[in-house]
């Protein structure tokens, strides 16, 4: 009996070492050795983002001179930056994960680097980046009110913060004119959404409209004469469409573009030349409409030369004649390139991760499946290389956070990893994901780990049914609401699943109300409505809160945690790890002190996969 442990025992191990031999986990998550490229408003430099004591600082490549690191951030990653003027470069970053960004600015002559907003505990928020003013921002600051932000003017030579718009009490985002004026202000009393518009700045603001948060209106950005605006809105219809609104009137003077299946959310416009480009939306793919000849003709030379990529204009200069090029699909993080449209020249400015080979790279195959009330539920299946017509795989079920975002069509490096190492993976967009119209939204409404698990149930049974997964070989993993839906998922349907993995998920519907950041607050009535009400629901919200269910919990856990974690507090973690202790259930726990919501520093995301990689070949394989 002893010799036939060991045989086996070798067996397994000999088949892990090959399998896991073929792509370093590390290569799918390491940063990239050039990325984020945005090329300066004359045109002549392009800055991008690099490792630097394994955080990701700004270089600046300008003709006829030596790349030039212009940052030198060792404790976290830049959260974005951008270009103001030609000799000057802003950027984003917060402290251990807190998410209370700072603004930063650095000199590319002198090579200094200052803190514009150095408030402890306050968060800065771009409001407009004034793309015609080289030494102003608008920023928007909650150092008065925790909940609040007020917009500042903010001079990026002398550091001089003047107030632009205080706001009154329920101001939740705010919106510019193309002189840069504040001239649209959004407020919420939780349930309710107002649109306040004033005529010119400095003047008196007045309701144009007001919504229940389940209708969606959203300024986009104004007409060229600055006197009616774009907006993205689904009044009076189920998909959100774009339209031009007449201030004077209250009504729309127009439709731009609508679409039957899907919602269509964002519009973009040429700086220079004051016209209306392309419309964006997302079916099983990203798609686009574009409206200026200019624009489209421009995609289409871009698109002929890449036939089987997506193609996007990352960022131009001011004369719209140079600009970055992002070419990639489901398999490769893809390739920038400077395009010079006057020469017609494109000129290869760095491939994202070329240590990740295209053709050992598995396709994210969209699919379709139905509820067990009937919703068509989309969703994206991504088996392992060389065993698309496999069956009876091992399979990782991957509900995605937000709850009201969605799974995309892209290079997933999670993905890839996991079906890197033989696992297949199903992703879903569940009722309330966001782009399939109002009605499916509203159809999560008080339905965490309700009908919306049933989904991601529906998902399991139907990939079963289809004979590709091993249904003694399912494991779920998610982040955030993901990671809800994996405790969810193991609590309410614990057959389905041999192991799980919740990443700063939460697991008490309670303390979780109680614990959101404080410029959530103004949206807390509406958290009610849309997940449970702690007073009303009570009930309802104990039965669906995983920390009350540990009883059922039969799968092994693994659960990942940001100590600093503003969105998803880590007592989350905490309550779900103890209460398994308590019952004798196996859970490993790994917190990262120096992490906020999801792993962001390098170190720690090699740390997490790795773990996560040990926990499911333990269970899946």
């Amino acid at each position: 009996m002893k010799t036939a442990i060991i045989r086996l025992t070798a067996a397994a191990l000999l088949s892990g070492a090959a399998s896991a031999a073929d792509i370093p986990m590390r290569d799918f998550f390491r940063n990239p050795e050039k990325s984020g490229f945005s090329i300066s408003p004359d045109g002549m430099s392009v800055a991008y983002l690099a490792p630097w004591e394994a955080r990701r600082n700004i270089v600046v490549r300008r003709p006829g001179q030596p790349e030039r690191r212009v940052t030198a951030v060792k404790d976290r990653d830049l959260a974005g930056y951008f270009w103001k003027g030609n000799q000057r470069l802003v950027y984003l970053k917060d402290s251990g994960g807190d998410e209370n960004f700072h603004l930063f600015a650095v000199d590319l002559a002198s090579g200094d680097s200052r803190d514009l907003t150095p408030f402890p505990g306050v968060r800065a928020e771009i409001v407009d980046e004034l793309i015609d003013r080289d030494d102003e921002v608008l920023v928007g600051l909650n150092k008065r009110n925790p909940e609040l932000f007020d917009v500042y003017r903010l001079n990026l030579k002398t550091g001089e913060l003047k107030l632009e718009a205080e706001n009154p009490g329920k101001v939740v985002s705010w919106d510019t004119d193309h002189d840069g004026n504040v001239r649209i202000a959004v407020t919420s009393d939780g349930v309710n959404r107002s649109v306040l518009y004033r005529d010119e700045a400095g003047g008196p603001f007045r309701p144009l409209m007001t919504t229940s948060f389940r209708d969606s209106f959203n300024p986009l950005f104004f007409t060229f004469d600055n006197q009616r605006f774009y907006a993205a809105s689904n009044l009076g219809r189920d998909k959100s469409a774009i339209v031009e609104f007449d201030p004077k009137t209250g009504k729309e003077a127009r439709q731009i573009y609508r679409r039957d299946d899907v919602d269509v959310r964002s519009l973009a416009f040429s700086h220079k030349r004051k016209v209306i480009t392309c419309a964006r939306f997302e079916t099983d793919k990203p798609g686009r409409r574009c409206f200026d000849e200019k624009s489209a003709a421009l995609l289409a030379k871009l698109e002929a030369r890449f036939p089987g990529y997506q193609v996007d204009i990352q960022s131009a200069d001011r004369d719209e004649n140079r600009f970055v090029v992002a070419v990639w699909n489901d398999r490769t993080r893809g390739r920038s390139y400077w395009y010079d449209e006057a020469e017609d020249k494109l000129e290869l400015l760095a491939e994202i991760a070329p240590w990740l080979k295209e053709s050992e790279m598995a396709a994210m195959r969209p699919v379709q499946y139905r509820s067990r009330d009937g919703l068509l539920i989309n969703g994206y299946l991504t088996l392992p290389k060389g065993k698309e017509n496999a069956k009876g795989l091992p399979v990782i079920v991957n509900p995605h956070g937000g709850p009201w975002a969605r799974d995309s069509w892209r290079f997933n490096p999670e993905v890839q990893f996991f079906a890197s190492r033989g696992w297949a993976v199903l992703q879903m967009n569940f009722r309330g994901s966001t782009g399939y119209g109002r009605d499916f939204w509203q159809a999560s409404f008080k339905q965490w780990g309700g009908a919306m698990q049933d989904d991601v149930s529906d998902g399991v049974q139907w990939l079963i049914k289809q004979g590709v997964a091993d249904p003694k070989r399912v494991c779920i993993y998610g982040g955030s609401y993901g990671g809800y839906a994996t405790l969810a998922g193991i609590t309410k349907t614990p057959e389905l699943y041999r192991c799980a993995v919740d990443y700063v998920g939460v697991s008490n519907l309670f303390t979780f109300m109680t614990t959101i950041p404080p410029y959530w607050k103004p949206m807390l009535d509406m958290m009610y409505e849309m997940v449970g009400d702690p007073v009303k629901d009570k009930a309802m919200m104990r039965e669906r809160s995983p920390v009350f269910q540990v009883d059922r919990i039969q799968a092994p856990l693994l659960v990942l945690q940001g100590a600093k974690d503003p969105r998803v507090n880590i007592d989350e973690s905490n309550q779900i790890v103890n209460a398994l202790k308590q019952r004798g259930v196996e859970v490993e726990y790994m917190v990262k002190d120096n992490e906020g919501h999801g792993f962001h520093n390098e170190e720690n995301r090699f740390d997490a996969y790795g773990a996560m990689e040990r926990f499911f070949r333990k269970h899946l394989d």
